[in-house]
């Protein structure tokens, strides 16, 4: 199983009136569409499946967001992906087996994407980064 192809096709960001007070960041992911895509790779072992994709960070209260739409085409062995593809079509969900490299291929890009706009327009980033914490280390007395 392997990536072997990734696009956005939507990439927006607005920032509206800023905001006093405590602000919340929700981060929300879904993929809305599978479906065959015919590319040469893999011979006649593996099939490409095309998942299409949303991601959304949503600044609360309503200060900003950003959307990201796209798809990303994963390579599997013909009977996974004939699975994977069935489940689809039968309940709209994605196969154990396939949903975690999926979703965290998905989620690498868009969380870095999404970095970038946060950047760009100004604002709190999206994911938690890591810090820095000098904490002072108390020193017992003899």
């Amino acid at each position: 199983m392997t990536v072997v192809g990734f696009n956005f096709t939507k990439i927006g960001g607005e920032r509206k009136a800023g905001s006093k007070g405590k602000l919340t960041i929700s981060n929300n992911f879904g993929i809305t569409n599978v479906s065959e895509a015919t590319i040469p790779l893999g011979g006649d072992k593996s099939r490409a499946l095309k998942f299409d994709f949303s991601f959304e960070s949503k600044y609360e209260p309503s200060v900003a967001s950003i959307n990201l739409e796209g798809n990303l085409l994963y390579l599997f062995p013909n009977e996974l992906a004939e699975k994977v593809l069935e489940e689809w079509k039968t309940n709209k969900k994605v196969k154990n087996e396939a949903v975690e490299p999926v979703m965290n291929a998905i989620l690498n890009k868009s969380n870095i994407e999404a970095l970038f706009l946060s950047r760009e327009l100004n604002l709190p980033s999206p994911i938690p980064l890591p810090k820095v914490n000098l904490a002072k280390k108390k020193v017992a007395e003899k």
